[in-house]
């Protein structure tokens, strides 16, 4: 009879045992968007394996999001991706309750989110970034001189930019980040959905491709980082983290990133979790997890993007949180902007004209 017990409870421990070890949540998130230890600590604190994957553009998640069963617990949509795909059903409102470090979100962030995700219900803030002009100090001062690099002129005037074609143009493949601030500049409201106002940002654009050398929205970062291009329409933390990686290899490149005087666009990346993710209670640990100020501090800290915890401030090592290219003054903060998602007619409109943009056809 004690043998028989001793039997049982030993294949319960072995089974309890397999059960924690299974204890899983699949990631998938944007490219060099965290910081990696902080991963192997949320394992070590909760038992949770965490398996990483990652992506280059909102249009591979979604693609993942619509066709169903991803696999995925947790997603980091972008905010006009974000407002589609909720209406499309994917993704499982959100149990606050089960967040208690989302208190310490920023307001005013979560609010500008509120254009994307109504009452917040779907998502909470993981980066917050905006779109702008990244550049090598020494090759911009040697091809324009005095010219002040604070406009969007330095992309937008063909006399400028052809200046700067030989050592290397490179523009974000983003027809939302690059129509948005097309139209900024022409003064059209960068929220216009109007064909006309489209096509005319589109020709703007359009006279970007002979002194483009590639559209990317990834690869502008080794490319400043060593030297091979001077000048990337790019995000933020991108271009720092570019910045970061030529002084770690010692190189000489300064690279240096401006948010126009004209304004741009204020993007934002988010926690979500699908509506058939197979470990909720997994999902729920890792985001809370990440929402921890002095986590989100690191997270920031290391990839150069402003996070969503605005009780993190404190944390963020001083040379990001004290850069106005990564955390804006107040003044700057007025002159972003946001964008709503388009509609299928418009975006398909969008989608052609950005093909011609690239490739003239």
């Amino acid at each position: 009879m004690n043998r028989f017990w001793l039997v049982i409870s030993a294949a319960l421990l072995v089974s309890g045992g397999a059960h924690a070890q299974d204890k899983v949540v699949h990631v998938y998130n944007w490219s060099d968007y965290i910081d990696t230890k902080a991963l192997d600590e949320f394992t070590r604190e909760t038992g949770i394996k965490v398996v990483y994957d990652t992506y280059e553009s909102n249009e591979m998640l979604e693609t993942k999001l619509l066709a169903g069963n991803t696999g995925y617990d947790v997603v980091l949509p972008s905010g006009t991706f974000l407002q589609r795909q909720i209406a499309a059903g994917v993704f499982q409102p959100l149990d606050r309750s089960k967040l208690p470090n989302a208190k310490g979100l920023w307001p005013e962030v979560m609010k500008r989110l509120e254009a994307y995700d109504p009452g917040n219900r779907f998502a909470v803030n993981y980066m917050w970034f905006t779109t702008g002009i990244a550049y090598n100090v020494d090759k911009i001062k040697q091809r324009l001189g005095n010219v002040a690099v604070d406009s969007w002129d330095i992309v937008f005037r063909p006399e400028l930019l052809k200046r700067l074609s030989d050592c290397g143009v490179y523009v974000l493949d983003s027809p939302e980040d690059l129509f948005a601030v097309a139209m900024r500049y022409l003064n059209i409201d960068p929220n216009s959905k109007k064909p006309d106002d489209i096509r005319r940002a589109a020709t703007l654009l359009g006279r970007l491709r002979a002194n483009v050398k590639k559209f990317h929205s990834s690869e502008y970062i080794n490319s400043l980082a060593n030297g091979d291009i001077c000048l990337a329409v790019g995000w933020a933390g991108d271009a720092f983290q570019a910045k970061n990686r030529a002084r770690e290899a010692s190189n000489g490149i300064d690279v240096a990133y401006v948010i126009p005087r004209e304004g741009t666009l204020m993007s934002f990346d988010n926690f979500a979790i699908p509506k058939d993710a197979p470990h909720v209670a997994e999902a729920y640990a890792f985001i809370d997890f990440m929402l921890r100020p002095e986590v989100a501090a690191r997270n920031s800290s290391v990839t150069n993007f402003a996070n969503g915890v605005l009780a993190s401030k404190p944390f963020v090592e001083k040379s990001v949180i004290e850069n106005p290219a990564i955390y804006p003054d107040e003044v700057t903060m007025k002159r972003l902007f946001t964008v709503s998602p388009n509609d299928l007619a418009t975006q398909r409109l969008v989608t052609r004209e950005w093909t011609r943009v690239k490739t003239g056809r």
